[in-house]
C-alpha cells in the first residue's frame, strides 16, 4: 500500500456533477471486487449501490459508523472513489463526512482520506492519491468507506452509486511498438 501522511487535511466537497465524467486513463474496478456492507434495510442492501440506476440507493439500518467494503481477490491499484448523492433527495439521509480506508482486510485498515460532502447532489470524486506528487494511486487488497456523520445529523445514511477507478494498464504489456512509416521501420530493431 503507498504511503500516506498521517493527519491529512479533511478536505470540503461541494456541488456534484450530474454526468459521470472520469479520465480516459481510468478503469472501473468495482466489478472484480466482493462488495459488503455494515447494515442494509430490506430491499436497500448492497446491490443498489453497484446497479448503475440513480433512483435506486443502499439504506443503512443501524448505529454510525455505516460502511461500504470493497475487498479485491489481489491486489489493485486504486486512484479514484466516485460517489453518487443526492441532499435535495435524500436530505438528513446525505452523508456529511466520509472516511476512506484502505489495507490488506479489515485487520489493518488505514485511513487515507477524510472529506466532509457539504450539500451535495450529484457525482463527488475523491482522489486517493497522497500529498506526494508520487502517490497517484493506492495499492490495496481492501478499500473500506465510512460515513461517520450525515446532514441535519441524521442516523441512517442514502449513497445512491459508488464506482472504485485505477489505472488503466498498457493495453499490451510487453509488446513492443509496431512503427507504420517507412523511415522508422528502416531503423526498428526486430526481436
Amino acid at each position: 500500500m503507498a504511503d500516506s501522511s498521517e493527519g491529512e487535511e479533511e478536505g470540503k466537497l461541494t456541488g456534484g456533477s450530474q454526468q459521470l465524467v472520469v479520465d480516459d486513463d481510468l478503469r472501473e474496478m468495482g466489478k472484480k471486487a466482493a462488495w459488503s456492507v455494515s447494515s442494509y434495510k430490506p430491499g436497500n442492501g448492497v446491490l443498489s449501490l453497484r446497479d448503475d440506476n440513480l433512483e435506486t440507493y443502499w439504506q443503512s439500518d443501524g448505529a454510525q459508523p455505516h460502511l461500504v467494503n470493497v475487498q479485491f481477490q489481489k491486489k489493485v491499484k486504486l486512484q479514484l472513489v466516485v460517489l453518487y448523492v443526492d441532499f435535495k433527495l435524500d436530505e438528513s439521509y446525505t452523508p456529511g463526512k466520509i472516511s476512506i480506508r484502505a489495507g490488506d482486510g479489515f485487520h489493518n485498515l488505514k485511513e487515507i482520506k477524510a472529506v466532509e460532502l457539504v450539500k451535495p447532489t450529484g457525482w463527488m470524486h475523491i482522489s486517493l492519491s497522497g500529498n506526494d506528487p508520487r502517490e497517484t494511486f493506492v495499492n490495496t487488497f481492501m478499500l473500506q468507506i465510512a460515513v461517520l456523520s450525515n446532514h441535519l445529523n441524521g442516523r441512517d445514511t442514502h449513497i445512491r452509486q459508488i464506482k472504485v477507478y485505477g489505472p488503466r494498464p498498457n493495453p499490451i504489456p510487453l509488446q513492443p511498438f509496431q512503427f507504420t512509416s517507412t523511415e522508422f521501420i528502416t531503423y526498428s530493431a526486430v526481436r
